[in-house]
């Protein structure tokens, strides 16, 4: 479970790194602060492209760093400005555990919610046996 500490750092983290994204189409500046299960935190900003099915979001910017560390478990995420993830973004986070918590700042207070409501019939690895 993760802690009001960890919770509040990682939106923390999520808000600093949206100011680098690059969203000349959206104009929404969005950061993500994924929490590995060792404790690290690694983060991502959306990278709009012209052809909009090569934009990258900024959970999938901040999984790929994680990855590319070497991590393959995660605690939580963290979004900024708060929203859900898109269903893309759903099914990345998937593939690492259905018990990772999406952490939004809901009207100035830290919220979790498991990723498991937000996508209740998920595919997953566990699924290919």
């Amino acid at each position: 479970m993760i802690t009001e500490k960890e919770k509040t750092d990682l939106l923390q983290a999520a808000s600093d790194i949206s100011s680098r994204a690059y969203a000349l189409y959206s104009k929404q500046n969005r950061g993500a602060a994924i929490l590995t299960a060792s404790g690290e935190t690694y983060s991502g900003c959306n990278v709009e492209l012209a052809s909009f099915g090569g934009s990258l979001c900024a959970e999938m910017s901040a999984v790929s760093a994680a990855v590319a560390a070497n991590h393959r478990k995660f605690k939580a995420i963290a979004l900024s400005p708060a929203s859900y993830p898109c269903g893309i973004c759903r099914q990345m986070l998937v593939e690492f555990g259905i018990d990772i918590d999406i952490v939004i700042d809901e009207n100035g207070s830290p919220k979790a919610i498991p990723l498991k409501e937000l996508l209740p019939f998920h595919f997953g690895p566990e699924n290919l046996a």
